[in-house]
């Protein structure tokens, strides 16, 4: 009988283990509204803390993630810069060969090879100045009106419970599980330990 105890304390303690982290986990979504057993508010952390997490969650991108000015460097930048007037200039080309010569055709008498070039100097030169300046604005204009910490936070509080569990569950499915195995090996070992006081009380 002692050699059972032995034997099936580990396992009890274990499924309490386990059982007891598992439902701690669970209690982080559920319930998802709150209720009330007579004083005692019950309610999962995350519906309850939803706004707390959105602002504190914001905040974290746009200190350490992400800024308004990120946004604007990228757009300030020199190979942003290039790869916009390349696409300027392309576009402005493709106009004048083919929706100018549509609107007015006897436009297309002039558009031989040689006024296409002088036409294409003309546009990298005035692209070279304008384009700089284009961008410094918009780079501005992004930094005074793109709130990143807004948009996370609103995107965040835009959520349903679902949805934001799906998604944490999905990124810490490996942690949450570590936890509830974690629980049920903390209750073995203190299961043998329960049996080993048992076992050795009985003897003496």
């Amino acid at each position: 009988m002692k050699w059972m105890m032995f034997v099936a304390a580990p396992v009890i303690c274990a499924f309490i283990g386990w059982l007891t982290n598992y439902l701690a986990v669970k209690m982080l979504f559920h319930p998802r509204k709150p209720i009330k057993i007579f004083s005692l508010t019950i309610q999962g952390i995350f519906p309850k803390r939803k706004k707390a997490l959105a602002a504190n969650l914001a905040m974290m991108v746009q200190d350490n993630l992400i800024s308004e000015k990120d946004v604007a460097a990228v757009i300030d930048s020199p190979e942003f810069a290039a790869t916009f007037r390349e696409m300027i200039q392309e576009g402005l080309e493709t106009f004048v060969r083919e929706k100018l010569v549509g609107i007015h055709p006897m436009v297309g008498m002039f558009l031989n090879d040689e006024t296409m070039e002088k036409i294409r100097g003309l546009l990298a030169s005035q692209l070279d100045e304008i384009v700089p300046q284009f961008l410094k604005r918009g780079a501005q204009e992004v930094e005074d009106r793109f709130d990143v910490a807004r948009l996370v936070r609103e995107k965040v509080e835009g959520f349903s419970m679902d949805q934001l569990e799906l998604l944490l569950v999905s990124i810490m499915q490996k942690e949450f599980r570590f936890i509830e195995l974690v629980g049920a090996v903390l209750g073995f070992v203190i299961g043998i330990f329960q049996s080993l006081f048992f076992l050795l009380g009985g003897s003496l």
